[in-house]
């Protein structure tokens, strides 16, 4: 169900449709307002220049996050590989390990 969320943003209210909670939007809307604040108090530029500068900025965040998301799915990928390779290992052991016994107790009752 559609959410009808206002939002202000640089003193300026907007209405947004959304599937996502009002809450959510809330945050979204308040992210995107400080975002913009610091661009506006940072420069000397329009609001127009500003919500450009502030989308790039955004959009920076976001790339970056990506990419640390990727990585972060490659080291958890590596790790359960390695704990892969270390669980066949740990079987080839145990079989090794029960064979050994075999032995020993087929040794055991030729001697006895």
């Amino acid at each position: 169900m559609a959410n009808h969320v206002v939002i202000s943003i640089c003193g300026e209210e907007y209405t947004f449709v959304a599937e996502e909670s009002s809450s959510y939007m809330q945050r979204v809307g308040s992210y995107v307002n400080d975002k913009m604040a610091e661009v506006l108090d940072s420069s000397k530029v329009g609001r127009t220049d500003a919500a450009v500068l502030t989308a790039v900025n955004i959009a920076d965040e976001l790339f970056k996050a990506q990419a640390e998301a990727d990585q972060l799915r490659a080291q958890i990928k590596g790790y359960l590989d390695e704990a892969g390779r270390a669980q066949s290992e740990v079987s080839d052991l145990k079989r090794e390990v029960f064979r050994l016994q075999q032995k020993l107790d087929a040794q055991s009752r030729n001697r006895g």
